[in-house]
């Protein structure tokens, strides 16, 4: 029987998450409804993909009864208040990175879910690709000896666009592409919060980071040097070291398809688009929807690949990080009191 399919926002993400779920087996994953602020918008998507429902609010979505998951890819000042919506409607959700706004966002919503019994899980879809899997089985099994060094850049020219860079939108580098950076040292190094972290960088007029470098030292002598910019188009090439060797991802390191492990090179591309996307590799947003389906069917309320401890961790470090360049959003100056009134609302 398919995972059904609840869509929260008709936005370019959630377009291409939709056509990401056409390239799995329509028996595994079906999209039965989606909704947007606005019921033509929602309409036209649904048009388009052939959804059978359509909804012009977040609370219809939440009360119907044949939707199993929803993935949230609202805007992300958006996900706490809407994954809790649903969270409390018993929904499983799949929320789009960043988890939310701050670490005090993520384990509310965190709390939430395990009060309701429900799957939560936060949407970096890098942990799930091929690359990723093979990454996480070298460490393992200790190919690369004594993990000593780990080196990664992303970089985009996205300072045009207003939710990158208008600070009520949650712009800022860190939390739209330091994130994924984050998760990947907290994949290779593990789950536990550095010893020491270390963040530079420059702010806009409007008080969002727009290039930072991060540096985290971990126990043992180990360090991730982080480096994310919204100004110009970097590689996205990312080095693991240790004592007995090196991977490297030659690019995309956020969807790697490439990686180099000892000097040989291992390749697993994607399969074919069926429709144009508006981010490229996003095809791969396939992997996760997957394993959310996996997790459903054994009954699990958190992945044991990105579970709900460490995405904690990871806000924690991205909040430290933002604190020492200088970015401070509305959102951080909000007590617990006053989020959970938000969030009831």
């Amino acid at each position: 029987m398919a995972v059904r399919w609840g869509i929260c926002s008709a936005g370019k993400i959630s377009h291409d998450f939709i056509v990401a779920l056409k390239t799995l087996p329509p028996e595994d994953h079906k999209v039965v409804a989606i909704a947007a602020r606005e019921l033509k918008r929602s309409q036209e998507y649904a048009k388009h993909h052939g959804i059978p429902k359509a909804y012009g609010s977040y609370e219809e979505l939440a009360k119907d009864p044949d939707v199993d998951v929803v993935y949230v890819g609202s805007v992300h000042t958006q996900h706490h208040a809407l994954t809790i919506l649903f969270l409390r409607a018993k929904k499983n959700v799949l929320c789009e990175k960043p988890m939310a706004m701050n670490a005090s966002e993520v384990c509310d919503m965190v709390q939430v879910a395990r009060e309701n019994d429900v799957f939560l899980m936060e949407g970096f879809w890098t942990r799930f690709f091929p690359v990723s899997e093979q990454i996480r089985t070298v460490l393992c099994q200790k190919a690369l000896g004594d993990l000593k060094v780990l080196r990664a850049q992303l970089g985009f020219r996205m300072d045009n666009i207003p939710r990158l860079v208008e600070k009520k939108l949650g712009g800022g580098v860190i939390l739209d592409l330091g994130c994924y950076l984050i998760q990947f040292a907290s994949m290779v190094f593990g789950p536990d919060k550095p010893q020491s972290i270390v963040a530079s960088g420059f702010l806009r007029d409007s008080g969002v980071d727009e290039t930072v470098s991060i540096i985290l030292n971990y126990s043992g002598n180990r360090q991730a040097v982080l480096n994310c910019t919204m100004v110009i188009d970097l590689s996205g090439d990312a080095l693991i070291g240790g004592t007995e060797g090196t991977i490297k991802i030659p690019n995309h390191m956020n969807s790697p398809t490439v990686m180099f492990l000892k000097g040989n090179q291992w390749e697993w591309p994607l399969p074919p688009s069926p429709e144009p996307l508006y981010f490229e590799h996003d095809i791969g947003l396939r992997y996760e929807a997957e394993h959310v389906r996996q997790c459903l069917l054994k009954g699990l309320k958190e992945s044991p690949i990105m579970p709900l401890h460490e995405s904690e961790i990871i806000a924690t470090i991205s909040d430290e990080a933002r604190k020492q360049v200088g970015v401070l959003y509305e959102q951080d100056c909000m007590g617990k009191t006053n989020r959970s009134e938000e969030t009831a609302k």
